[in-house]
């Protein structure tokens, strides 16, 4: 196991970032840990975990099939080491073209350059 610097870490996310904006599952997931750790927004209050590949793609298939204009808007992103935070705003169309948006945390853990760990919290 390696320790990431902050720059790395940053990179790394950035990365996953950009995949997931372009909807490409298959590059998030190759910046995912075999192990990754996924805590959704939803249900509230405590979201719902997902361990494991096989687990964290299908949530990511499920959403962007689900909200195919889905998009994360970084709005702030820190590291130290292997960890990091970053505010975002996820905005959306529904199935009657009504545009929306909530506003939240994400709390990621890096390992050897990929995404072991990503807590996401929402406002609301």
């Amino acid at each position: 196991m390696t320790h990431s610097t902050a720059n790395d870490t940053l990179a790394t996310i950035n990365a996953f970032n950009d995949a997931l904006n372009r909807h490409d599952v298959d590059a998030v997931m190759a910046l995912t840990t075999d192990d990754c750790v996924f805590e959704n927004t939803w249900p509230a209050p405590d979201g719902e975990r997902y361990e494991g590949q096989p687990a964290v793609r299908a949530f990511w298939e499920r959403l962007i099939a689900e909200s195919p204009s889905a998009h994360f808007e970084i709005e702030e992103l820190f590291a130290s080491g292997d960890r990091a935070t970053q505010r975002w705003r996820y905005t959306w169309v529904d199935s009657q073209d009504v545009p929306g948006h909530i506003r939240g945390v994400d709390v990621f853990r890096i390992r050897d350059g990929k995404v072991a760990e990503k807590l996401a919290y929402v406002k609301g």
